[in-house]
C-alpha cells in the first residue's frame, strides 16, 4: 500500500526526540529501494507545502516543534520584513533587517520563531528560502568602472542587481532595463544579472508602463500561435451558429458602458408586464462558442487571468479580433449570446430565471453620461435622440432602485469609495485627476449584473454543478472589534456577537455616515477589515453581497472564471447535467483555477493601483510649490492624510513638519494633539497646504501646512533666523 502525507507526518510526530533524516523516515516506513526517488520527491514536495519542515543537514521535523513558520515576505523599503504565515499558521512574524541579506520582497521562506516580542507580535529569522518571487526584475540602470548595476523600481527591493561587463546589452546610464537574475543574494554578495531588454528613456509615457507592466509579470503581447488561431475565426455570425439558439433579434436589447470602452461585453433589456412584473433579459458576450477549452487562445487567456486597465491603455484577456470583435456586442451586427432571463414582482424579488444560449442585435450603444442624461437629468435633447428607448430606461431605473433596495435590506454592502479618473493628454502625460462620477446609471447596470450572478450562481449550486464561486468570507472578529472602537470616537456603535457582525448592522452603519466628514474614512476602515474576495469551487457564500450563492457570469471578455462558468452552464443544457467523469474532472481542475485567477486578479490590481499613483505623482510634480485647499481624510501617528479639493490627489502632512507644537498621537480617536496650544488635527478638518515634495519613484506626495510654511520661512528671513542658519553652516 502507497505511502500517504499523512503517514509521513505521523511517523515524524512519533519521534519527538530530534529531527531525522530522509533515508531514516523512509527506512521507518519500510519504503523500499525501488520507490525511494519517489517518496523523496514526495517529502520535499511536503515541505515546499509547509506540512514538514526542511532543516539544515537534510532533516525534516514537523513545524510546530521547530517553532517555525512558512509563509511569503513582505520586506519594507528599510530593510526590515513581515512574514505571512500559510493558513492556519498564526500572525505575521517580524523579521529584522540583518537577517534579511539574502531575501527578496514576496519570496516564499522558512522562519523561526524565536521570540514573542510585543504580545501578539511573534519575532523570528530566517531559516530558508523556499522559492523565489522573481526571475526578472525592473530597475534603472547605473553604470560603475567595471561593472553595472540595476536598482530594482520596487523600492521593497532595496537590493542592486549587479551586472558584469559584457552583460549590459548596450545599455546605458540612467536607462530603464528588465534584468535577468543568475543568481540570487547571499550573506557575502549582491544579486546578479544579465540585461535582457532596454525600456528606455524613465521620462518616456510608454517607458512607464511598460516598467509597471514587467514589473508585475503581466503579458502584453500575444504570441504569434495565439493571434494565428484568432485570425482564422469568422468576423461575422455564421448561419450555421444559429442552431439551438433562440432568436432574440427583436428585442430592443441596448448596451451602457463608459465612453472609452470599447469591448462590451453584456447588453441588457426589459419589459414590465401587467401587474407589476418585470421582465428583465441579460445578455452576455458567448465567448465559449469561439474560445474552446484547451485552444491556444484559452491558454493564453488562463495564463492571464483577466484584462489589466490602465488609464488609456488596456492589456486584453483575448486578441483584439475577439475582445472588439466578433465577441463584443456591438450595435446594428448580430452576436452570440448567453441570455440569463429573470422575472422579478413589483417588489424587485426574484420570482424565477433561465438561462440559454441566443442570439441578439444591440439596438444602441448607449455611454453611462447619456443614460445618466436621461433618466435623471431629464435632458430633451438625449432622450429624443433615443426616444425609443427612453420608456425602457426609465423602467430600467425603477427596477434597479428595487434591487438596490431588496440587497440593502438583507444586508449588502455598499462602500462609496470614490475613484480617480485620470485625464490623459496626447503623449500619455496627466492633464487632469478628477473623482470618477458614479450615478444612477453605472448603479443600474451594477444592479443588473449583480441579479444575473446571483441567479446562475444559485441554478448550478441547486444542481450540485461544479464551478468556480466569487466567495468573500466574513471578516474576522478581533479586526471587527478594532474596527468598533474605531467608530466609538465618531459615535457610531456597532452591535459584534461571539461569532461576528450580521451584515444588516454594517449596511446601516454605512447609511448613517452618508454625507458625513468622516464617510470616506469609516468606509476605508471598514473595507481594510473586510477579507479579499477569491475564486473558489466551495461555496462559503459572499459575506459583502450578503448573497448564498454568487459567482461571476457577466464578463468572459475579461475574465477567465466567467468564461469557466459560461462552459459549465453550456454542459449543463446539453446534457441535462454533467457527468460524473466531467464532475471529477472539474473537482479535480477547479481548486487550482481558483488560485490561479485570484493570483491573476490580485496582480492586476497592483498594477492598476500603481499606474493611478504615478500618474498622480507626475501631475504633482509640476506643482511643487503651489498651495491648495483640502481636507484631512486620515490620521496617523506619523502625519495627516489630506485630500484635495480641487484635484482628486492626496499627500501625506509629515509629522515633523507640524513645527509650532509638540503633536501627540490619540489612537482611540484618530487624532494629533498640541501639548501646548491644544491645536486638533482629526478628520474632516479643512486645511490649506503647500505641495513640498514629489517623489515620483517612491510615488510619494508630501505636503505641508500653509499656515506653518510661512512661519517657518519668516523665520528664516528674519535677522535671527539668517544668525541660526550661518551658525549651523559653519557647523
Amino acid at each position: 500500500m502507497p505511502v500517504t502525507p499523512s503517514d509521513i507526518v505521523k511517523f515524524i510526530e512519533s519521534r519527538p526526540g530530534r529531527p531525522l533524516s530522509a533515508r531514516e523516515i523512509a527506512e521507518g516506513l519500510r519504503i523500499s529501494p525501488s520507490q525511494r526517488k519517489k517518496f523523496y520527491r514526495l517529502l520535499e514536495s511536503l515541505a515546499t507545502e509547509g506540512l514538514v519542515a526542511h532543516l539544515k543537514g537534510d532533516r525534516y521535523s514537523l513545524p510546530r516543534k521547530q517553532n517555525l513558520v512558512t509563509g511569503t515576505i513582505s520586506v519594507h523599503r528599510d530593510g526590515y520584513g513581515f512574514v505571512s504565515p500559510r493558513e492556519g499558521q498564526g500572525p505575521d512574524v517580524f523579521v529584522p533587517a540583518r537577517f534579511l541579506r539574502e531575501v527578496m520582497h514576496g519570496d516564499e521562506v522558512v522562519v523561526r520563531v524565536e521570540r514573542g516580542g510585543r504580545p501578539g507580535k511573534p519575532e523570528g529569522r530566517l531559516v530558508r528560502v523556499e522559492k523565489r518571487a522573481h526571475t526578472t526584475l525592473v530597475g534603472l540602470y547605473e553604470q560603475g568602472r567595471k561593472f553595472g548595476s540595476v536598482h530594482p523600481a520596487d523600492p521593497r527591493l532595496n537590493q542592486p542587481i549587479f551586472v558584469p561587463a559584457g552583460q549590459e546589452l548596450g545599455a546605458r546610464g540612467g536607462e530603464v532595463v528588465l534584468v535577468a537574475i543568475d543568481a540570487y543574494p547571499n550573506e557575502f554578495r549582491n544579486a546578479e544579472g544579465h540585461i535582457v531588454q532596454v525600456l528606455g528613456d524613465p521620462s518616456d509615457p510608454a517607458v512607464e508602463i511598460l516598467s509597471i507592466i514587467h514589473k508585475h509579470g503581466l503579458s502584453h503581447e500575444f504570441p504569434d500561435d495565439v493571434l494565428a488561431e484568432a485570425d482564422f475565426l469568422p468576423e461575422e455570425v455564421q448561419p450555421g451558429d444559429l442552431e439551438q439558439r433562440e432568436d432574440l433579434r427583436d428585442l430592443p436589447f441596448v448596451t451602457i458602458d463608459g465612453e472609452t470602452a470599447k469591448d462590451f461585453d453584456d447588453a441588457v433589456c426589459l419589459r414590465r408586464e401587467e401587474g407589476g412584473t418585470s421582465h428583465l433579459w441579460v445578455a452576455i458576450a458567448d465567448v465559449g462558442h469561439y474560445v474552446k477549452e484547451g485552444s491556444l487562445l484559452d491558454q493564453e487567456a488562463y495564463l492571464r487571468g483577466t484584462s489589466v486597465y490602465f488609464p488609456g491603455q488596456v492589456i486584453p484577456m483575448l486578441p483584439e479580433r475577439l475582445s472588439n470583435g466578433i465577441c463584443s456586442l456591438n450595435p446594428q451586427v448580430d452576436r452570440l449570446t448567453l441570455v440569463a432571463e429573470i422575472v422579478f414582482d413589483a417588489k424587485a424579488r426574484r420570482q424565477s430565471s433561465r438561462f440559454y444560449p441566443a442570439v441578439i442585435r444591440s439596438r444602441a450603444r448607449l455611454t453611462y453620461t447619456e443614460v445618466h442624461e436621461m433618466v435623471e437629468k431629464q435632458l430633451a435633447e438625449t432622450i429624443e435622440r433615443y426616444v425609443d428607448l427612453y420608456p425602457m430606461l426609465t423602467e430600467m431605473l425603477a427596477l434597479s432602485e428595487g434591487l438596490t433596495a431588496m440587497r440593502r435590506q438583507r444586508g449588502s454592502l455598499d462602500f462609496d469609495l470614490p475613484e480617480a479618473e485620470i485625464i490623459l493628454g496626447v503623449r500619455g502625460e496627466p492633464e487632469n485627476i478628477i473623482k470618477a462620477e458614479r450615478t444612477k446609471a453605472h448603479r443600474l447596470i451594477e444592479e443588473f449584473m449583480l441579479a444575473a450572478n446571483e441567479a446562475v450562481a444559485f441554478f448550478l449550486g441547486q444542481r450540485d454543478i461544479p464551478l468556480l464561486y466569487r466567495v468573500h468570507e466574513p471578516p474576522d472578529l478581533a479586526k471587527l472589534q478594532a474596527f468598533q472602537q474605531f467608530i466609538a470616537f465618531f459615535n457610531y456603535g456597532l452591535n459584534l456577537e461571539a461569532e461576528g457582525v450580521d451584515p444588516r448592522a454594517l449596511q446601516e452603519l454605512l447609511a448613517q455616515v452618508e454625507g458625513k466628514p468622516e464617510e470616506r474614512t469609516i468606509n476605508q476602515v471598514l473595507l481594510r477589515s473586510m477579507k479579499q474576495a477569491f475564486y473558489a469551487p466551495d461555496n462559503v457564500g459572499h459575506f459583502g453581497l450578503a448573497a448564498e450563492h454568487y459567482c461571476h457570469f457577466t464578463s468572459p471578455i475579461r475574465r477567465y472564471p466567467d468564461l469557466q462558468v459560461h462552459r459549465v452552464l453550456r454542459q449543463a443544457w446539453r446534457a441535462g447535467g454533467l457527468a460524473e467523469q466531467e464532475r471529477n474532472r472539474l473537482a479535480d481542475r477547479l481548486p487550482e483555477m481558483g488560485e490561479h485567477t485570484s493570483r491573476t486578479e490580485r496582480r492586476a490590481m497592483e498594477a492598476e493601483r500603481e499606474i493611478v499613483e504615478l500618474k498622480k505623482c507626475q501631475f504633482m510634480a509640476e506643482r511643487v510649490g503651489e498651495a491648495f485647499a483640502g481636507y484631512i481624510t486620515g490620521v496617523q501617528p506619523f502625519g495627516l492624510f489630506v485630500e484635495l479639493k480641487e484635484f482628486f490627489v492626496e499627500g501625506l502632512v509629515h509629522l515633523t513638519s507640524l513645527s509650532d507644537d509638540f503633536y501627540t498621537y490619540e489612537e482611540d480617536r484618530h487624532r494629533l494633539v498640541g501639548q501646548y496650544r491644544r491645536r486638533i488635527f482629526q478628520v474632516g478638518n479643512e486645511v490649506e497646504v503647500l505641495v513640498q515634495n514629489v517623489s515620483v519613484e517612491r510615488r510619494e506626495i508630501d505636503f505641508t501646512l500653509v499656515d506653518l510654511a510661512a512661519q517657518q520661512t519668516t523665520a528664516q528671513e528674519s535677522p535671527k533666523g539668517r544668525r541660526a542658519q550661518g551658525k549651523s553652516k559653519k557647523r
